[in-house]
């Protein structure tokens, strides 16, 4: 863009921080959907009282996949086996541990075909809920830019420009949303 206003620079910075932290979001939340394989990731937001301490499980053990549908979580104090047990059984992540008095094995089982649609389902929400807040933001920056032009701070033709610059900008991180959706329900879908 070849507007020299500060401030205008200013609110494209933010715009496109927002944006990549948006999409940067939905990639997390889609790594924590569990899509019949072992993934680490969908631990990542098991929390664990560690001696008073509210401790990621991921901050107290190795976490590894032994096969595709195992994961293995050593623990650096095995004392925490069974709070650990506890706690993943509490989650959402719906599945049930089982320990050795070393390890906890996660086993995922094989997705039936029900529940890769409700999945779908739910993957297809968090993407188009990510979208409107996409969209949220060219909203914000365009009644900038409008506050800008009552002040006088820039001219009805930048306004054009910095309008279409925006969209552009909306338009490719649109496309890559649905692009990490695709992926997924692609990961999902595969038997």
């Amino acid at each position: 863009m070849n507007i020299d206003n500060l401030q205008v620079k200013n609110e494209f910075e933010k715009y496109e921080s927002r944006i990549s932290k948006a999409l940067e979001h939905l990639k997390s939340e889609l790594l924590t959907v569990r899509a019949g394989r072992a993934n680490p990731q969908i631990l990542n937001k098991i929390v664990v009282d560690y001696y008073g301490t509210p401790t990621p499980l991921n901050q107290m053990a190795n976490i590894t996949v032994p096969d595709a549908r195992t994961l293995m979580i050593s623990l650096w104090d095995t004392s925490m086996l069974k709070e650990v047990s506890k706690v993943i059984s509490a989650s959402d992540i719906g599945i049930n541990p089982s320990d050795d008095g070393k390890n906890i094995r996660l086993v995922f089982p094989q997705l039936t075909e029900e529940r890769r649609k409700e999945l779908c389902k739910q993957i297809k929400k968090t993407a188009e809920d990510s979208k409107v807040v996409l969209r949220n933001e060219r909203r914000d920056i365009l009644e900038a830019v409008k506050r800008l032009k009552k002040d006088n701070g820039v001219t009805e033709d930048e306004v054009v420009v910095i309008e279409k610059e925006v969209q552009k900008i909306l338009d490719k991180a649109i496309e890559s949303a649905d692009k990490f959706f695709k992926e997924k329900e692609a990961e999902i879908l595969e038997v």
